[in-house]
This record gives C-alpha cells, structure tokens and sequence, in this order.
C-alpha cells in the first residue's frame, strides 16, 4: 500500500502518431500519413478516451498539457482548437497550464503557428535535430535548414515567449566543430529552452538494421563537453541530463514526469501513471498502439490495451530512473508525496551510492555529483528492483 497524504501533480499526454514520413532513427509510435489524414476522426476518439478516463482523475486539476507524436503540427489549429475546447469542459485545467505541442518544420508555417497560438497553446517544441543539410539528409528529414530557420522565424512573429528547440549530437560524420555550428545557430534564435541530445540507435528502426556511422564514445564525449560550455557560457542552464533553460524556463511538463508525477496519457500507444490515495496503489496503463484499432475502440473498454498496480520496489526505482535526471536532485519529501513511501526505504540506497561517490546529501537534498553524473546508468542499477 502507497500512503499518499496529497497526490501528486496531474499532467495529460496527447499523443497523435501521424507524420509525413517516418524517420530512421525514430521508435516512436508513429505513422506515415499515405492516404487521407483522419483528423476528425482522431479528435473523437481522443475525446472519448479522456472520458472514460475521467473516473480515474475525479476532482484533480490538470497542470500541464503536451501534445507529442508523431508529428501533432500535421493537424489543424482548427482541430487543436476543438480538443482543448472539450477538455477543458470536461476537466480542470489550470488558467496557467503550460500547454505545449511538438512541431515539424516542413509542416507549419505564419498562419498556422498563429492558429495554435489562438487554439491556446502556449509553448512550442520545434524538432529541428540539426542545422546541417547533410547531417538532415542523414537523419531523413523532411526539411532543410533554410525550412528550420523559417519556422524559427515564424514562432517569433506569432508571439510564443516560450519555445524549445530539438537538436542531437553525435550525428553521422559529425565533429565537434559542426556540433558548436548547430548550437550556435540555434542559441541565435533566442530560444528559452533548448533539447540536446545525442543520438542513439533503437531496435524496431531502420537505423538498427542499418547503422550509419558515427562517432565513438570519445568524439561524443568531447562534443558533450564543448557543447554544455558554450550553452551554459551563454545562459543556458542544465537542469536535466540533455535539458536546458534560460531564466529557469524549464519544460513543467517533463518535470511532472522527472518527478514521478501523474499523468493521463489519451492518443494511440499513450500511457498514463494514477495514484490513488483511496486504495493506496499507483497504476499504468496504455492504449491501443495502432491508430486505426485505436480510433475503432476509443468508445469502449477495448481502447485499454494494458493496465498495471506498481509495486513498492517499482515505484523506488521509477522515482530514482527520472528523479537523478534532474541536474538539482530532489528532496526526500518529494519523495514521499509523489511516492506515499517513507524516506526509510531509501536509506541502504543513499548510503551505499554515497560511499562510492555518486551522491551527496546535504539535509533532504539528494543530488548527483559529477561522477554520478556521467555514470548515471550505474547508479540507477542500485535501486533496480531484485
């Protein structure tokens, strides 16, 4: 049993799988649009899952909303408009809700970032991944970087204060040099928070059965290093493991989940983490994956694809696997309102990591040192359930 004296917070995820075209490195639950785009259709669906979803949430207030895919600018700031306009008649959201949706260059452009600036989005997450036209031919993008820095122009002039730039390192044939030439023309836009990460090859993607070359742990090591140097020398704060900010701007909805909060997760493959103080347990679930199947069953039980009670040695490590992504760390009273567990269960933890030097205490604060830092997964491996 989770004893939970509040819960916490309530995020909702909306997922919408749809793209122009699938790329290779991507393992996403996404889908190429080849016929026409089921627009409507999905917009039913999504709010007929949030209804049957409504039971699990009575009373609670949502405090961030993302849009993620797949590529959710593919829909029309007339159908994200009529979404958010079911939401909030059928739940709370809070009149400052971070409300955030994921674009794609070559799908937007002045009047449609003006539409979903009116539809009630608030911040933008532009996935550029990288200013080169080789490294995006590379990565089988559909854009260039002529399309990027016009949508970058276009977030400008439709007025978002808030937005996020996508950019990896560690791309095919990439040097430090051409990593610093993509940071640089991105911190040129003025973005508030930037996304930088390195690439990785997933299973289930073309890249996995076809990898392209890239550079060793060294080079990326080094092009971590130049980068966090020029980010941070020009305001950047990192806050998570490949987040940054400037003027503490950070992604509240990612924090949510960095900080085991809950969230409903509505769309095709969605998941969702609940709390219940009630019956004392902590559940997931997911959604059907295939957009089609899903949008056949989003009006009955069916949709529910799985559903799942997390057990105390779960939710310890869930907690450490997103908490320790956070450059700050988190208090242990966090801990016990976003887990209902006592801050004893994590005392062998703590002293055993704190011996070898990964983490430091200092009164509730728990925190990573730089050597935890770099060697996060070995640390994570403390608390992975028996």
């Amino acid at each position: 049993m989770f004893h939970f004296t509040t819960l916490p917070p309530l995020s909702l995820y909306i997922h919408i799988p749809y793209c122009v075209r699938k790329c290779p490195y991507c393992d996403f639950n996404s889908h190429e649009v080849n016929d026409a785009l089921p627009e409507q259709a999905y917009i039913d669906a999504l709010i007929a899952d949030l209804e049957q979803d409504l039971p699990k949430v009575w009373g609670r207030t949502v405090s961030s909303i993302f849009f993620g895919g797949g590529t959710p600018s593919i829909f029309s700031p007339d159908a994200i408009d009529r979404l958010l306009m079911a939401i909030r008649s059928r739940i709370r959201v809070l009149p400052q809700a971070e409300i955030t949706l994921e674009a794609n260059p070559s799908t937007v452009d002045n009047a449609r970032f003006q539409g979903f600036r009116q539809a009630g989005i608030n911040r933008l997450s532009l996935g550029v991944q990288s200013f080169s036209d080789t490294a995006l031919q590379a990565l089988g993008r559909v854009h260039d970087s002529k399309i990027a820095l016009q949508a970058i122009e276009a977030i400008h002039q439709a007025g978002f204060k808030q937005f996020n730039l996508d950019l990896m390192f560690g791309l095919p044939q990439q040097t430090v040099e051409l990593a610093l030439t993509d940071l640089n023309i991105a911190i040129n836009a003025q973005p508030s928070h930037l996304s930088w990460y390195q690439l990785t090859i997933e299973p289930n993607t073309w890249f996995y059965h076809h990898p392209p070359v890239l550079p060793d742990d060294d080079n990326c090591w080094d092009i971590q290093n130049a980068g966090q140097t020029l980010l941070a020398a020009q305001g950047y704060e990192q806050y998570e493991v490949s987040a940054y900010a400037r003027n503490q701007q950070y992604c509240q909805h990612n924090i949510n989940y960095w900080t085991f909060g809950d969230y409903l997760g509505i769309g095709a493959g969605a998941h969702a983490k609940i709390s219940d103080a009630a019956t004392g347990t902590i559940t997931r679930y997911s959604k059907q994956r295939h957009p089609r199947t899903y949008i056949e069953t989003a009006q009955t039980t069916a949709v529910l694809a799985t559903q799942q009670s997390i057990t105390k040695a779960d939710a310890i490590f869930e907690f450490m696997l997103n908490a320790l992504r956070l450059n700050a760390g988190f208090e242990l009273s966090l801990f016990t309102q976003h887990t209902g567990l006592s801050p004893s269960c994590l005392s062998d933890y703590l002293t055993e990591a704190q011996q070898r030097g990964w983490l430091t205490q200092t009164g509730e604060q728990i925190q990573t040192t730089p050597t935890g830092q770099r060697f996060l997964n070995e640390v994570l491996t403390l608390f992975i359930p028996s």
